[in-house]
């Protein structure tokens, strides 16, 4: 392959903008696939999760070719969460496509991801995307989107950034923000002109650095990569080596080229390409696959450290290992030692006190992420209330904060706004427009733990929130987080209507009737401040004689059904959920807690 005719492109913007779709359009446009050929829509999202929840969660390597030249697409999650993810496949692009909605504007996470592709000196090349929404607004997205350059302190040379227009869900690009026809083939165009082909000495040493992870059943981990010099050959000897460990002897069985989102195999990969190497089960992310006889590391990504921790425990409820297959310590153990190497924004320790572990990660959703995906495996166990990681600096106590960003009606700004100033949240910014008000706060870390389901309620699901995290900053001070108590069952039992019916009016349930559950389990919310105790299978005491209106039908009010997300946003302090792959159940930590 020219090396002169490869481009290697990152594509990065806030969740929903529209990368899956885009790539989608460059795939189909390509001519990769037969006209009569069934093509899934969001080929990139394969993974199930990201196909219920609509988000990119891992980042995804894909290629199509285009009048000779072959183009490397890197797809990336647009979750603040999921930042990790973007911060160490950056590496892999010679330029970035920046996607903002032609609607909404730069959000926090393009602030992120665009400020990662600016520290490489990346050049940038931005898609106002959506434009055939009726609410479309070109012009003010664009104004915005380079005072976000400017707000970054971008050289010169990348704030003359080119601009196209798009709509990924029609499959047209224009550099006419008016024209609503076409096709993609302006931003091929683009993409060929703008973004430089990649550099590296093909007749030099070997150096590739690993930036991704995946797995054949066949052939075990693959790593993913971009050779910075060299030439890699199959059953050619080569070493892999980081700044911290010795060069060790690996063979190159496999190398595969990325074709749409397939893989396929070659004998031989040069400079510039990014591929997928099979050969060594000891790889992980940052290490470098290197020539044996110059085995020179290249620098590892440095990944912004974790803001939040959860603590995972080997389940010992009552119904412990009747739903799960895997539930000792040392399944937790294998499972997240596995998924260190692949996740390199997420960290793992053992608990001093007890069996299991400290799980840190970037937010709640990273770590809800990794939990339903183990319990989907068959994994059984307990996780804890999240914590934030606070540290000291200069003898004072520091916490995380996120800049968030919240679009409301103008009707429920007041109550979202009172919630906010409870939670320690500072207003950076407000704008009003067409009866819409755009909220910007800087808050804790802690003050948005359990805030979505709230702030939901609030807004009648009407509002929108996004957060990214700003740095360290003074902490807080306290910030009560559930304003009430909730309902316990105090014996082992099975749940019926007429007791259900009765406790309606203490609190709101979260089970049905016939439903089994244990002493200590949580089985609803009270509606005062305090914990209550109830007997959730408590029957109607029978007798022969009827009385007018007594043996009415009872009839229950449908029970709130609690996601993972939300039973993790629920508990406090002294609560457990106890996750396994058929149930999601809330208890106190304490079972034998006299009521």
């Amino acid at each position: 392959m020219d090396q002169k005719k490869i481009r290697n492109v990152a594509i990065i913007a806030h969740v929903d903008h529209g990368k899956t779709t885009l790539v989608d359009q460059l795939f189909r446009q390509s001519g990769m696939f037969r006209d009569n050929q069934k093509v899934d829509e969001r080929l990139m999202d394969s993974l199930d999760l990201e196909r219920e929840r609509g988000i990119t969660i891992a980042a995804k390597n894909g290629a199509f070719e285009y009048e000779g030249y072959w183009i490397n697409i890197i797809d990336t999650p647009g979750h603040a969460d999921f930042g990790g993810q973007v911060e160490r496949v950056m590496k892999m692009g010679d330029g970035v496509l920046l996607l903002v909605d032609a609607q909404e504007g730069p959000m926090p996470q393009t602030y992120f991801v665009l400020k990662k592709a600016l520290a490489l000196e990346l050049p940038v090349i931005v898609v106002i995307n959506k434009i055939d929404k009726p609410s479309a607004r070109c012009d003010w997205v664009l104004d915005q989107v380079f005072d976000l350059f400017v707000k970054l302190h971008a050289p010169e040379h990348i704030l003359d950034f080119p601009v196209i227009y798009a709509s990924s869900q029609d499959g047209y690009a224009t550099l006419d923000s008016e024209q609503r026809e076409g096709d993609m083939q302006p931003l091929c165009q683009l993409i060929t002109e703008r973004i430089p082909p990649p550099a590296g000495d093909p007749q030099a040493a070997l150096q590739m650095l690993v930036s991704s992870i995946d797995y054949s059943p066949y052939l075990g981990r693959l790593a993913i990569g971009k050779i910075s010099s060299g030439t890699l050959n199959i059953n050619r000897d080569a070493v892999i080596v980081s700044p911290e460990t010795e060069p060790e002897t690996a063979k190159i069985t496999k190398i595969y080229r990325f074709k749409g989102n397939q893989m396929e195999p070659v004998e031989r990969a040069i400079a510039g390409e990014v591929v997928a190497v099979a050969g060594m089960d000891k790889v992980t992310v940052g290490m470098t696959y290197a020539d044996p006889a110059v085995p020179v590391p290249l620098e590892p990504v440095r990944v912004d450290p974790p803001t939040l921790s959860m603590n995972f425990i080997t389940n010992d409820s009552p119904f412990a290992g009747r739903e799960g297959t895997y539930v000792t310590s040392r399944n937790l153990d294998q499972r997240l030692q596995r998924e260190l190497l692949a996740d390199a924004a997420l960290q793992a320790e053992p608990l001093e006190e007890g069996s299991g572990f400290k799980v840190s990660g970037r937010g709640e959703l990273h770590l809800s992420i990794l939990i339903e995906r183990m319990r989907r495996e068959g994994y059984e166990f307990q996780v804890t209330r999240p914590q934030v990681i606070t540290r000291y600096e200069s003898g004072k106590l520091m916490e995380p904060y996120e800049e968030l960003t919240i679009d409301v009606d103008e009707a429920y700004s007041g109550s979202v706004i009172e919630t906010l100033g409870n939670r320690k949240g500072q207003m950076t910014s407000m704008e009003s427009q067409q009866g819409m008000i755009r909220l910007n706060y800087r808050i804790p870390t802690r003050g948005l733990l359990g805030f979505r389901s709230e702030f939901l309620t609030e807004t009648k699901g009407m509002g929108v929130m996004n957060y990214v995290f700003s740095g360290y900053g003074p902490h807080g001070g306290e910030i009560r987080r559930r304003k009430t108590g909730v309902l316990v069952a105090m014996d082992d039992c099975v749940t019926v209507s007429y007791a259900l019916y009765n406790l309606q009016s203490r609190g709101r349930l979260f089970c049905g009737p016939g439903v089994k559950v244990y002493r200590g389990q949580i089985i609803g919310e009270h509606s005062r401040d305090n914990d209550l105790a109830v007997n959730p299978a408590k029957g109607k005491k029978l007798t022969n004689v009827r009385a007018s209106g007594s043996d009415e039908a009872v009839v229950l009010t449908p029970p709130r059904t609690m996601s993972l997300e939300d039973c993790v946003d629920f508990i406090e302090e002294d609560e457990l959920v106890e996750v396994t792959p058929k149930s999601i159940r809330l208890r106190k930590i304490n079972l034998k807690f006299k009521f």
